[in-house]
């Protein structure tokens, strides 16, 4: 809007000298200060009615299409009970389903001190073999590893010579 450049602000401020004086020139720029100040305040405020007063519209235009598409609903499904309409009565049965298996009975409780050992063994960490835990011997090599010998007749693979 104003685009003010450092050869005219140099301008302006050589002329407030020239007009106003060193001696008042405190004074006057604590006064512009306030002057825009004010203006800034009387702007944020008139913006800030303005977003108010959109807000305000939008909101009631979706009041509007909340109504009529609740209208529209209502019309096509009066009772609420059509298929179609998703309020159709739900049994228990339905919501479970097949797949829920009832509890063990009353009679025969689990025990329940083997049932946390079990539970904390699954749940503590393996260590690994080159650190004391167990070894598994299905659990592949690393990349680099040298692979097993294919027979026990075939000769160890020679390792490379180094040059210098």
């Amino acid at each position: 809007m104003f685009d003010i450049g450092a050869s005219e602000l140099l301008v302006i401020v050589v002329v407030a000298i020239l007009v106003i004086g060193p001696k008042d020139m405190p004074n006057a720029m604590r006064a512009a200060g306030r002057w825009i100040g004010k203006m800034r305040r009387m702007s944020n405020h008139f913006r800030a009615g303005i977003d108010e007063i959109v807000r305000q519209a939008e909101m009631e235009d979706m009041e509007k299409k909340w109504a009529n598409r609740n209208a529209e609903i209502m019309a096509k499904y009066p009772t609420g009970s059509d298929e179609e309409g998703g309020a159709a009565p739900v049994t228990p049965e339905q919501l479970l389903g097949t797949e829920m298996e009832p509890l063990a009975a009353a009679g025969t409780a689990p025990d329940a001190d083997a049932a946390a050992e079990a539970a904390i063994e699954r749940a503590a960490p393996n260590k690994a073999p080159e650190h004391g835990g167990p070894s598994r011997d299905d659990e592949p090599g690393l990349p680099l590893d040298t692979p097993p010998p294919e027979s026990p007749s075939a000769p160890p693979p020679a390792a490379p010579k180094e040059e210098r």
